[in-house]
Parts: C-alpha cells; structure tokens; sequence
C-alpha cells in the first residue's frame, strides 16, 4: 500500500496538481466533494478525509457523525481543467467508520461487496449503461426553465439540434478521461440527449456514470443551458431512462457466461435463471432502479418505457429484451431503471436479483415478442404478464417486504433508504397540485 501511495503522490507531482477532488455518493445518487490543496496531499492518500456523516443524505445520525472518505488509488483522474488553468485530480472514495471499518452505509461497499459473491466464483459483472438527459434553457437571471435546448428530434443533427456541440464536448471530456465513450445522439423528445458508455465491469461503469453527471452538468453550463437527470420533466413526451446492458464473464474477460450456441435463443442455462431472478424480484427493487416520485411519471404506457413484466428478443415494450448478439456480445438490456438513481446501489439490485435466479435454478417464462401495450387486460392475463409498480409508494411496499433487497443492501442502507424516500412520498401525495385545483375546483 505504501508503494501504491508513493506512486499516487509521484504522479501527483508530474502532473502538476495544484488540488484533488475526493468523491462518494449519498444514498440517493448524489455526488459529493471534498477539495483537497497540494499540501494535504499525502494526509489525504494516507489518512483519508474526515467529513461529518450526519450532512450527508442516509448515512449517520449525529452521535456517531464523523467519517473518513479513504481515495481507491485505481481511480486516479486528471478532471478538465477549470476557467483557472490548475490541474485537478479526481479519486472516487470508499467511505470508514472512525473505527477504521468499512461503513455499511457506503452505496459503493454495496457494489463491491455484491460483485465479489461473482469473483469469488471465477466470475464478474459487465455492464454498459444507456444514459439519457434532457438540456434546458436557462432565463435571463440564470435560473434553470423547462424549455428544451432545441427542437431535434431521434438522431437529428441539424442546425435545429443546437445541442450537438454539447453532446461533442461531453464525448471529448470522456475519451480524453479514457472512459472510451460509444456514441452519442439525440434522442426523441426535444431537447432530449442520450451517451452510450462502452461495456465494462460493474465498478468501473458506476464511478464512471457519477463522473459522466458532472460532466454533463459542466459541460451545459458552459454553454449557458442546464442538464437535468429528471426523469419526466416535460408532460406528453417521453421521459429519460437508463437502459442497463448486463452480462456474466469469466474472469479475465474469455467468456461470455450467458451464451450458449447450442441453446434456444443463444441464452446459457445460467443466463436463463439470472433473467429469472429479474423477472421475479423486479417490483422489490423498483424503488432502488426508479427511486424517484417523477420516476413514475415516465413508467406509464405510450411512452416506450416497461410497464409490464415480460422479456423478449426483439420487442422493445418487454421489460427486459435480449438484443441480437452472439458470444461476448449476448447480453440482457433491464430498461426500467432511470439516470436519476445511484448507480452503485442499481448495479447491486440487478445483479443481487440474478444472483438468487442463479442460486436458486428460476426458470423464466417464453418470451413475448408481441407489442404488450396493444395487448389488452385479458389477453396480459392469459400471458401471465403482471404489472410493475404505478407510484414510488407501491414502490416502496414491495421494497419494504423484500427480504432479499435487505440482504443485498444491508440493513443500514435498507433501513435509510426506507426512511428517506417514505418522507419523499408522503410529501408528494399531501400536496394539492394546479391539476387538481383545475380539474376539481370549478365542479366540486
């Protein structure tokens, strides 16, 4: 360990880092950041940093308040520089107790300990995250609106798109971080944007996507508009999602455990029974994949987004779809999740499901390659297709009385999450909206 920090900090020195950025994220996704100057460097890559855990959303209560957020040295990064020209380095931290244990409120510590069940077996988790966002306007005092950045609509790139060169500088920061970025495009709604991050292992992909917010956010506001992660912020249109593409390897990446030529539709018995535990555990983490009350706002039919348990090949209104894909390229794409939750605690959930469908030997139903939304209520009946939750609250219920997301979340996260988002939707269904006044006022 001592070697590894004396590298950090001979790195530190060539590359001139005149201050570093030590990173986490709360229970609900949001990223948080200490500053470090050049003379506490060496303190902050030995001793870590101390912060106060009671500030910080789901983490510790005030009698037991102090943390110490300790930098992974893996997660070196030299961050764009600033409007000041200092070179600033980024690590993603994992957070300890005063006792020097690792806290069990971390949403990082959820994934690393959720993904060496796999390792422990010879295995790992690969994901590859479809990340969409929409870019809004600002008005004339700065303040954020809700009036698209342009009026492009799926894969534009035209003089109406004025979003493209934002979308470039974001793919531009992400290469030159070495986050090999896939594509970029406009997606359907106005001023809605989607970036692709290339397949990796589940850690790497999570620090990845809280980096990829920041960027996003700097990126927009350097060209004077804002990005938002909101689910649903525009009615009528289609919301953001993000579509998470997973698979099992064997270590070292020489093959890919959910293909299997011989078999129907190319999927491994061990890929069969990993879809089995999604299909069967989804409602309990639904909350954790769209932990918002907007979240629900873009879960409804008509909008492309799942409502309906099922998986299929090429249907794109299943919950989960199997692209086209052979050997390294088989892989399962969940497209309930959205980009406003934490993606620690989402990789966790997906692959905690998985895990008890491998476990357990599940075996998923067929697919269902007809457009469910067309499908009536008989007819979903007679499929056994069954509906994931309409509301964060319903959301919730199944959360509440699932043993396994306790299992895989751990008590203190469990519990607090619980918490958090319980005062979430009991704040959102006691508030009298404009639509009802609208609606009810003038006949009631």
């Amino acid at each position: 360990m001592e070697d590894q920090i004396q590298a950090s900090m001979d790195k530190l020195k060539q590359d001139k880092a005149e201050f570093l950025q030590v990173q986490f994220t709360d229970i609900v996704g949001a990223v948080k950041t200490l500053t470090i100057p050049r003379n506490r460097f060496e303190s902050a890559l030995t001793e870590g940093v101390v912060f106060d855990g009671s500030s910080v959303a789901g983490y510790a209560q005030i009698e037991e308040s102090d943390m110490r957020a300790h930098p992974d040295l893996s997660t070196y990064t030299i961050l764009p520089e600033g409007r000041d020209g200092f070179k600033t380095v980024r690590f993603i931290c994992d957070i300890y107790t005063p006792d020097g244990e690792r806290f069990p409120g971390d949403p990082r510590y959820v994934l690393q300990r959720t993904v060496k069940k796999l390792n422990d077996k010879g295995m790992d988790f690969f994901v590859g995250p479809e990340f969409e966002f929409f870019v809004f306007k600002r008005d004339h005092e700065g303040n954020p609106t809700a009036i698209p950045s342009d009026y492009g609509g799926y894969f534009d790139n035209t003089p109406i798109d004025s979003a493209n060169e934002i979308r470039q500088q974001i793919l531009k920061h992400m290469y030159d971080l070495g986050y090999q970025p896939e594509a970029a495009h406009h997606e359907v709604a106005y001023g809605q944007q989607e970036i692709d991050l290339r397949y990796g292992q589940a850690l790497v992909m999570a620090d990845r996507v809280t980096m990829l917010k920041n960027i996003i956010k700097n990126v927009a506001q350097k060209h004077g508009m804002y990005a938002t992660f909101m689910p649903k912020p525009i009615n009528g249109v289609n919301g953001s999602g993000m579509h998470v593409h997973s698979s099992i390897m064997s270590t070292g990446e020489k093959e890919n455990l959910f293909y299997d030529a011989n078999a129907k539709y190319g999927i491994s018995e061990l890929g069969m029974n990993y879809l089995a535990g999604i299909l069967k555990n989804i409602n309990s983490a639904s909350a954790i994949l769209a932990s918002w009350v907007n979240s629900y706002k873009r879960l409804i039919p008509g909008y492309e987004a799942p409502v309906y348990i099922s998986w299929a090949n090429k249907n794109r209104s299943a919950l989960v779809r199997v692209p086209a894909g052979t050997g390294m390229r088989k892989r399962m794409e969940l497209r309930c999740p959205d980009s406003a939750g934490n993606p620690y605690l989402q990789f966790a959930v997906i692959l905690g499901m998985g895990l008890e469908g491998i476990e357990h030997k599940l075996t998923p139903p067929g697919p269902t390659e007809k457009d469910i939304f067309h499908m009536t209520a008989e007819e979903r009946a007679k499929g056994g297709i069954q509906s994931m939750p309409e509301s964060l609250g319903e959301a919730l219920h199944h959360f509440r009385n699932s043993k396994l997301m306790k299992d895989i979340l751990g008590e203190h996260i469990f519990e607090n999450f619980i918490t958090v988002k319980q005062r979430e939707w009991d704040a959102f269904r006691s508030h009298v909206t404009t639509w009802e006044l609208d609606r009810y006022l003038p006949i009631l």
